[in-house]
């Protein structure tokens, strides 16, 4: 087998791994409005879980025909993603602090 082959076979091998790289590059744009549509998304989630436990506790409130335990369910369920938010929210703002902090 001569030299020449081996290349042509690596070059073979290498070329899927090229085209996956090439393909799979974002900009800097790019990538903010990726996190920032993220961020949107994640932010009217928690909105809609608060409105869907308000508009079921105000349903049991007038007596309607709503389950008990479904009203605490999705009133529960909306107090842990607005706890995760804050959270969230929260190392966010701590790790900017830090990163400010940094000596350049």
């Amino acid at each position: 087998m001569s030299i020449q082959n081996i290349n042509s076979v690596a070059t073979g091998f290498l070329r899927p791994l090229e085209q996956k790289n090439s393909q799979q590059v974002t900009t800097p744009y790019q990538s903010q409005v990726k996190f920032s549509d993220f961020l949107k998304k994640s932010i009217s989630d928690v909105n809609q879980s608060q409105i869907q436990s308000d508009i079921l506790t105000e349903k049991l409130a007038k007596g309607e025909n709503v389950d008990l335990h479904e009203v605490m369910i999705t009133a529960q369920k909306a107090s842990i993603t607005l706890q995760a938010a804050i959270e969230v929210r929260n190392k966010v703002v701590e790790s900017y602090q830090e990163i400010m902090r940094m000596q350049v």
